[in-house]
């Protein structure tokens, strides 16, 4: 059975309808992504299914045991708790059965010989609580938080500390960890890097219930979902497969729509022409009657379209289209025909042009012993190999989320001075940045007053054409920036940054915001971009397309490693930079001499007590595990002596939580002895 089921579901606000007519299921298991332009009404859908919102019209069957898990674009979680003790809220039933059975345990230590019935009860909870993963709901919720990429450190920061993606992460544990059968996504993959999302990239395979996403994502919906929902101006397509899959039958569905549309108007065109042949001859009345009936076919067109049409006889066409029975004349059937709509369902698209002006040199970029962070850093964020960059190449900069990869742009762009080392950049280049905070954008200034203050028109109608290039049409011009939504401040970010002409674009985020096919379009055109680019982006999909090398921050390494090829060579590690020799160490000044040693004498000897104590840890959790191990072995099969169960439940605890305690000394200490930044 279904875990949802619609029919004739439909939503409007006031006069204006943002669907109508959707007959949905969700089968158990299915990994459904809902895609679609910025505005159609995917975040409208996901609240009614959600039950968040009541549709207009029609109804939705939920299966009785469903249990739902919401995520909003915007998390509204609100907490004094700790990040831990709040995902704890979303295993309530297991804590609730945890805590009765430290009472039966304590009960059954204080009486002697219970009752069969006690240890009845006991044992029964003690099945459902394991069957559940009692035992195992503290290291999972480790993996998840873990998963998503909070440290161990941020288990203990209270939630109202946190900020709003770290909250939108917070409540994406819960969600995961949270005894629910249906998952509702609304962009799960914003706030995290790439190495959280191809973690939940697994952990949905492997999730027991359906999902039903809405995203932007394309690498993430091409691992993850097995249906696709795409909702337009034109109406509601349902397609089985991931997202490559889909692509290539909505472009099959669109050339079969095509042909079915011109093959239609040939054939109008042709019964007119007869009719112009003969409407003054002596087969007027053919011709008349041929006319007649052209008249109501274009005016059922016009009303329902001519995929509506297809195959139907009048009698059954008659009851859904309301024609007049006044024939026209040849001249308006002429221009009527012309003026047929196109009913491929193909959404109108973002018409940018990236040009370079001038041609640069081959050499594009070379760095010479760099190294990246901020002056008043306490040590640089990574070093940098000596890496080249060459004409109509695109390389990637990829890494965790606070990495590091704005400020190597803006060390490139000579924002920010470099540690040590040099940023070389070749001749005759224009250099174009997209900013990821849109930073060149004047929030007081409207959408027109923005463009001409880069744009050399001619005219404001020029002006106003080219925006309409971008999807800004009619009175969109008009509109204030500070207004815009994300996906709007993108497209004009974009539309200023083609009127640069550059030959070098940085790109800093480019799809963010950007509805699915504008990140299409964008990938198109930098594909035949004849400048170079150098990339940042969370976007996998973008990166396989366009990247000839991909520049990785190691975070533990604090270096930036380069791999030849796209993302998908990169993942499959086909070609491995070999590890560079040691240079030898320069010679400290006489007059240091002393200080450096006396300094380094003192991190050897905090090491060598970090070091010891990292010995006395993993032994002491390798005794706790065998520990657990026995333990576990002698509850399964449980003795006879109530007061002995109890004990062994108690001791059983005790150890997990010692367990829990020392995993994250550990973590702390194998950070500190790698020199990774703890705080």
């Amino acid at each position: 059975m279904s875990l949802i089921t619609t029919a004739g579901l439909s939503k409007s606000y006031g006069s204006v309808d943002i669907f109508s007519g959707l007959n949905l299921t969700v089968p158990p298991r299915s990994r459904i992504a809902l895609v679609g332009e910025n505005g159609i009404g995917k975040t409208t859908l996901l609240n009614l299914l959600a039950d968040i919102e009541s549709p207009s019209e029609g109804k939705i069957q939920r299966a009785n045991q469903l249990k739902i898990g919401y995520l909003p674009q915007k998390s509204s979680l609100d907490s004094e708790k700790t990040l831990w003790e709040e995902i704890l809220t979303a295993l309530e039933e297991l804590i609730k059965m945890e805590g009765e059975l430290k009472k039966l345990e304590e009960m059954m230590g204080q009486t002697e010989g219970s009752s069969e019935e006690l240890l009845l009860r006991y044992g029964s909870l003690q099945e459902k609580f394991e069957r559940l993963g009692g035992y195992t709901y503290k290291s999972r919720i480790r993996q998840v938080l873990g998963g998503i990429g909070f440290t161990p450190e941020e288990f203990q920061m209270s939630v109202n500390h946190l900020s709003g993606g770290e909250r939108t992460r917070a409540l994406l544990a819960k969600l995961l960890l949270a005894p629910n059968n249906l998952l509702i996504f609304d962009e799960p993959t914003n706030h995290l890097d790439i190495e959280a999302i191809q973690w939940l990239e697994g952990y949905l395979k492997n999730f027991e219930g359906a999902v039903l996403m809405v995203s932007h994502d394309r690498y993430f919906i091409d691992q993850v979902c097995d249906h696709i929902w795409e909702m337009s101006r034109a109406g509601f397509e349902t397609y089985r497969g991931n997202y490559t899959a889909y692509l290539d039958q909505r472009q099959s569905r669109w050339e079969r729509q095509q042909g079915i549309f011109e093959a239609e108007k040939a054939r109008l065109v042709n019964e007119l022409d007869f009719v112009k042949r003969n409407i003054e001859g002596q087969r007027v009345n053919m011709a008349r009657g041929k006319l007649r009936r052209l008249s109501r076919r274009i005016q059922a067109i016009e009303q329902v379209g001519i995929q509506a049409i297809q195959g139907k006889s009048w009698s059954k066409l008659s009851q859904d289209v309301h024609t007049t029975t006044s024939m026209m004349s040849p001249q308006e059937a002429h221009h009527r025909i012309a003026a047929l709509k196109n009913p491929s369902k193909k959404p109108q698209l973002v018409n940018m042009n990236f040009r370079t002006k001038k041609r640069g040199g081959d050499l594009v970029l070379r760095t010479s012993e760099l190294e990246v962070g901020y002056q008043d850093g306490e040590k640089a964020l990574f070093s940098v190999p000596d890496i080249t960059l060459l004409r109509q190449e695109c390389a990637a900069l990829i890494g965790p989320n606070g990495a590091g990869k704005t400020t190597f742009l803006k060390t490139i762009l000579e924002e920010i001075p470099p540690l040590a080392g040099k940023v070389n950049l070749g001749a005759n280049l224009d250099v174009g940045y997209f900013t990821q905070a849109h930073r060149d954008l004047e929030d007081k200034n409207t959408v027109l007053e923005e463009i001409e203050r880069v744009g050399n028109f001619q005219s404001e109608n020029a002006a106003r054409s080219y925006l309409g290039a971008y999807l800004f049409s009619g009175e969109d011009a008009y509109k204030k920036v500070s207004i815009l939504s994300g996906g709007e401040r993108g497209r004009l970010a974009l539309a200023k940054l083609s009127l640069s002409d550059s030959n070098l674009l940085l790109l800093d985020e480019p799809t963010n915001h950007l509805d699915i096919t504008s990140q299409e379009t964008l990938q198109s055109v930098l594909l035949d971009y004849p400048g170079t680019v150098l990339l940042v982006s969370h976007d996998r999909y973008l990166i396989n397309a366009l990247a000839t090398q991909i520049w990785e921050i190691d975070v533990n390494e604090e270096s930036l490693i380069v791999f030849e090829g796209n993302y998908q060579a990169y993942q499959g590690n086909l070609v491995q930079e070999p590890e560079p020799e040691d240079p030898l160490p320069e010679l400290e000044p006489l007059e240091n001499y002393k200080d450096v040693k006396s300094a380094k004498n003192k991190a050897l000897a905090a090491d060598r007590k970090r070091s010891a104590r990292l010995e006395e840890v993993e032994e002491r959790i390798g005794l706790l595990e065998e520990q657990l191990i026995t333990l576990w072995e002698k509850l399964a099969n449980p003795p006879d002596d109530p007061a002995l169960v109890a004990s062994l439940g108690h001791d059983y605890r005790e150890a997990e939580n010692e367990l829990e305690e020392l995993m994250i000394e550990w973590e702390i200490l194998q950070n500190e002895l790698a020199g990774g930044d703890v705080n």
